[in-house]
């Protein structure tokens, strides 16, 4: 792994009115509440938009659980793939 080249005994002495942010444009708040921090995580994976047919209790309950259901349902269906997958390995 690379060493940091950054200074953080300068970094950490650091007071707000000391960053210089001229040649940054301002967010507005609408881009600042969409933003996606993704520091040292994985890339995220294309998704492809399918048209799926859900027996309507299923759907149901995984709509009343709030905002976020599909991604609740694509979550559980790689759970399911990655536990099956790991089990016909072992076969």
């Amino acid at each position: 792994m690379q060493q940091s080249q950054t200074d953080w005994k300068t970094i950490d002495t650091m007071e707000d009115k000391d960053i210089n942010l001229s040649e940054l444009s301002e967010l507005s708040a609408e881009q600042f509440a969409n933003a996606v921090v993704r520091k040292g995580l994985k890339p995220v994976q294309k998704k492809t938009q399918i048209t799926l047919r859900l027996d309507t209790d299923v759907l149901n309950w995984f709509k009343a659980q709030g905002q976020g259901y599909q991604t609740n349902i694509n979550a559980l269906l790689k759970a399911y793939k990655d536990a099956n997958q790991n089990l016909s390995k072992e076969t």
